[in-house]
């Protein structure tokens, strides 16, 4: 998802994985893009990290900046966007498009632990949303 949405920006955007983000990226983007699965009703402990380590250092110097999510969940993905929405919500961010919640339905054992396809329309939604926020950025939208 985050690939699809990293090729809708075509080269303008920065796919960076959740652990090698530091404060400097952060203050340094337009804007952003959170992507994560959804783990046991919350934002994956990776995207979590990040978020520990880089609030404080960037508090107070990135309000008003655009931001969207998308999120992968075995069911409903609810519980990681409002995790998410808080703490865009505390650093006063803006949210620019609605969040796109790719529900896999993996329930069983079997399924939580296999390895999950989405769906190319999924994927067609995420590349709109990677456009979407490069022309906002580059138009001087965002």
């Amino acid at each position: 998802m985050a690939r699809a949405a990293a090729s809708g920006a075509e080269g303008r955007a920065r796919l960076m994985r959740a652990s090698e983000v530091q404060p400097q990226d952060i203050l340094d983007a337009s804007a952003f893009l959170f992507v994560c699965p959804e783990n046991l009703a919350s934002m994956s402990g990776e995207m979590k990290e990040m978020f520990d380590r880089c609030y404080y250092p960037v508090l107070g110097r990135i309000e008003g900046r655009a931001y969207a999510t998308l999120i992968a969940a075995g069911s409903d993905g609810e519980n990681a966007q409002r995790q998410i929405d808080r703490i865009a919500t505390g650093w006063r961010l803006k949210r620019v498009a609605d969040p796109i919640i790719v529900n896999l339905d993996a329930q069983t054992p079997e399924v939580i632990l296999a390895a999950k396809t989405v769906p190319e329309e999924r994927l067609a939604d995420c590349r709109a949303l990677g456009s979407a926020l490069g022309e906002g950025i580059a138009l001087g939208i965002f």
